[in-house]
């Protein structure tokens, strides 16, 4: 395949993957409440996901290294679908719990081995490929199938309940998880036909050959983030900027509410709106990134998105809030391929998965620590005072962005991997 080849291939793929994250955004929270749940469980069974993904977020991204990317994916597949088949009937904590215990295996094993395959398979296609463009892409493309499905979602349920005949009637919040089932069962098909890899070893041998390597591709993402001042400031940046997440993810419909009494029915209309601002300023990266570089791109988004932010908690009036609401989503957009593409540059791809599990890895524990120090802040000081908070915290993290590495012109400060028999002390 050509390098177009493979960025098309990409590109479709991850549009599907994301399709029915939107369907689902708008009505899973409602859906658990008309099925008699209260906030309190809703929230326990959802923290499940989080646990879940942070224990084997970097084990997960080992196999994806040590077994192939396609397999991977297809198993995260398959374990999603029945995730989505157990959220269609769950009317209890127990089957809610455990759809969100099988999502967070999915989002495990999901993340990571479609951009990684992505990278390689470009690189050697050509190794001059502009792999940030084809990141960059990817969030325009991922943004805009989330918006598109959050509308259709919304008119899913204006439309009512359909029957199924003898099988009853399904209510009108459960027709999107529906429809976002069938459309996984296609993005898992696609990945089936679309997605190519080249693994020559086959059967028993090669199978314990490639167990034994999910330990080595752990192990060479910890030594990569101990060894590369580049890495760990990129991690980071991760961390700090999955604890800044808080303000817009969870605490701007509580602000929304305090300026406004119909923020009830502003903001799924604002949230689809966000994520094609989100998309917008993916697009723009390959501009930004060829007149700044991508670490002082990065620099600068985060800068950005920390006045933004602060702007939605201090900006009086619904249309201030939002508009900062946007704005912080644009740049929210713009800075997922920037920060792909530095994480990137710093690995090879042998073990380019299980360093993207590792940085996603931190952001669990991030988001968790934000979400509980910045609703403590608003609690007890204040919406505004916790925004501001967590804005600041977002623009700390820009100098990050300009650590250089030690040694050698290409910006890749360590590139040796640990062998086979290295154990996690020598590596460590």
């Amino acid at each position: 395949m050509t390098a177009r080849q493979v960025r098309f291939r990409y590109l479709t793929l991850l549009g599907l993957r994301w399709l029915p994250v939107g369907l689902l955004i708008p009505v899973f929270v409602l859906l658990a409440l008309e099925r008699g749940l209260g906030i309190a469980e809703i929230g326990s069974v959802v923290a499940i996901q989080g646990i879940v993904v942070l224990l084997l977020e970097l084990p997960t991204g080992g196999f994806a290294d040590a077994f192939g990317r396609r397999p991977v994916l297809l198993v995260a597949g398959l374990i999603n679908l029945i995730a989505l088949a157990l959220f269609l009937v769950a009317d209890s904590v127990l089957l809610l719990g455990l759809s969100y215990l099988l999502q967070g295996i999915y989002r495990a094993l999901e993340s990571g081995p479609l951009e990684s395959w992505f990278v390689d398979q470009s690189l050697a296609a050509d190794p001059d490929a502009d792999i940030e463009a084809g990141l960059s892409q990817g969030g325009t493309v991922s943004s805009l199938a989330i918006a598109g499905t959050a509308l259709i979602s919304g008119g899913l349920v204006w439309l009512g309940p359909i029957g199924l005949g003898p099988l009853g009637e399904l209510s009108a919040l459960t027709v999107p998880v529906l429809v976002a089932l069938v459309l996984s069962l296609a993005a898992t098909v696609a990945v089936a036909l679309l997605m190519t890899e080249e693994r020559p070893a086959k059967g028993k041998a090669a199978f314990v050959t490639s167990l034994r390597g999910v330990p080595v591709a752990v192990v060479s993402a910890l030594a990569l983030a101990r060894r590369s001042r580049v890495v760990l400031a990129l991690i980071s940046v991760e961390f700090l900027w999955s604890f800044g997440m808080v303000t817009f993810e969870q605490l701007m419909p509580v602000r929304l509410s305090e300026v406004t009494s119909m923020a009830g029915e502003l903001t799924g209309p604002v949230s689809s709106a966000a994520w094609g601002a989100a998309a917008a300023g993916s697009a723009l990266i390959p501009l930004l990134t060829r007149k700044l570089g991508a670490r002082w791109t990065g620099f600068a988004l985060r800068i950005g998105q920390g006045l933004a932010v602060a702007g939605m908690g201090l900006l009086a009036g619904p249309a201030g809030v939002i508009g900062a609401f946007l704005i912080c989503y644009t740049v929210h957009g713009a800075s997922n391929p920037v920060h792909a593409g530095l994480l990137h540059r710093q690995v090879d791809g042998e073990y380019r998965t299980s360093l993207l599990s590792l940085n996603s890895m931190v952001g669990q524990p991030g988001f968790a620590l934000g979400s509980i120090v910045l609703t403590a802040v608003a609690a007890q000081a204040g919406t505004p005072a916790a925004i501001v908070t967590g804005a600041v915290v977002l623009a700390v993290a820009a100098p990050l962005y300009l650590v250089k590495a030690r040694t050698g012109s290409s910006g890749m400060e360590f590139r040796e991997q640990p062998s086979p028999g290295t154990s996690l002390s020598q590596a460590l």
